[in-house]
């Protein structure tokens, strides 16, 4: 994985390889395998290369959520040409203080977990109904905005916030498992086709 080192503030950026982030939209049907998770059908990446990011990034991601330090995880994709933002999926995270710090038990079922859990899947796989197409080669950059006090290893980087102008934005249903509350919202680059012009 190609990386940078860089003083570590509160929003961090995991950079993946040039092929992983250039190709990562553009795989062939053939590279993807059909699984179950969540009960519901899924589509996931057989690249090994793929594969070891997001295990990386997962790694990571579950270290700072154990220790009550992640606030927030956004996936943003951007146009490979100009490096414009298209889309912004922000991912929202409370975390529960007094039981990751004092280790208090607060009870939900995981079958309860899992129905929410499923209702933001259905959700995202539903966005293709209004989401822009994205008509041109993507690359992704994965931010995460932690405690100012945390580790933040050397494939993480510095980076601005890679905020859209005039956003339309578009908010998913939440999930809590009772450790951690997560809400999703969706921005996207405002669409300036009008239809009175058509």
């Amino acid at each position: 994985m190609a990386s940078k080192i860089a003083a570590a503030k509160d929003i961090i950026t995991l950079h993946g390889s040039a092929a992983i982030v250039s190709e990562f939209f553009f795989y062939p049907e053939e590279s993807f395998v059909k699984v179950k998770k969540y009960g519901l059908p899924m589509l996931l990446i057989e690249d090994e290369s793929v594969k070891s990011f997001m295990s990386n990034l997962t790694s990571q991601i579950s270290e700072w959520l154990e220790a009550g330090k992640l606030q927030r995880v956004v996936l943003v994709i951007m146009s490979k040409a100009t490096g414009e933002v298209l889309e912004r999926w922000n991912f929202r995270i409370e975390t529960d203080k007094e039981v990751v710090e004092k280790g208090v038990s607060r009870e939900k079922s995981d079958k309860e977990i899992m129905r929410e859990i499923q209702a933001i899947m259905r959700q995202v796989a539903s966005s293709i109904t209004y989401l822009p197409c994205l008509d041109e080669t993507c690359v992704f950059d994965v931010l995460a905005y932690t405690d100012a006090d945390v580790a933040v290893p050397f494939t993480w980087i510095d980076s601005d916030p890679k905020l859209i102008a005039n956003p339309q934005m578009v908010k998913l249903h939440a999930f809590d498992t009772k450790i951690h509350k997560v809400d999703t919202l969706v921005s996207y680059k405002n669409d300036e086709w009008d239809e009175e012009d058509a």
